[in-house]
């Protein structure tokens, strides 16, 4: 897993990249987050190739206990990718909610991610 930290309008981005997944459950997304924050961290990039699939099948509940914890300790998150290819209603809705809040937003690339999580 590689971390690379982007400074913008005097707001440091962590920017989480690997070949492998990253988060498999629950824990490992808290993990990264817990890591990262006692790191100064408080804005996060990931990639949706490193999120389980499971994490985007909203019946598992894998992405509403990440993405609460994540919200209750004030972390942003942009997460990265194509999500045209789900199909699901219920998640194509937590999307579009989610980005409306811009706390946990989905977006497709990471200057798009970078640019909503440097506004203070």
């Amino acid at each position: 897993m590689e971390i690379q930290v982007h400074t913008l309008n005097d707001v440091q981005i962590a920017e989480v990249s690997s070949e492998l997944t990253i988060i498999n459950q629950v824990e490992d997304g808290l993990d990264l987050m817990g890591s990262l924050y006692y790191q100064g961290f408080d804005r996060i990039v990931i990639y949706e190739k490193n999120i389980t699939h499971d994490f985007f099948d909203l019946k598992t509940g894998i992405a509403g206990e990440i993405l609460q914890k994540f919200s209750t300790y004030r972390v942003r998150l942009a997460i990265v990718g194509d999500f045209a290819k789900y199909k699901s209603k219920s998640l194509n809705d937590f999307i579009f909610e989610s980005n409306k809040r811009q706390h946990v937003s989905f977006v497709s690339t990471c200057d798009e991610a970078l640019k909503i999580l440097s506004h203070k």
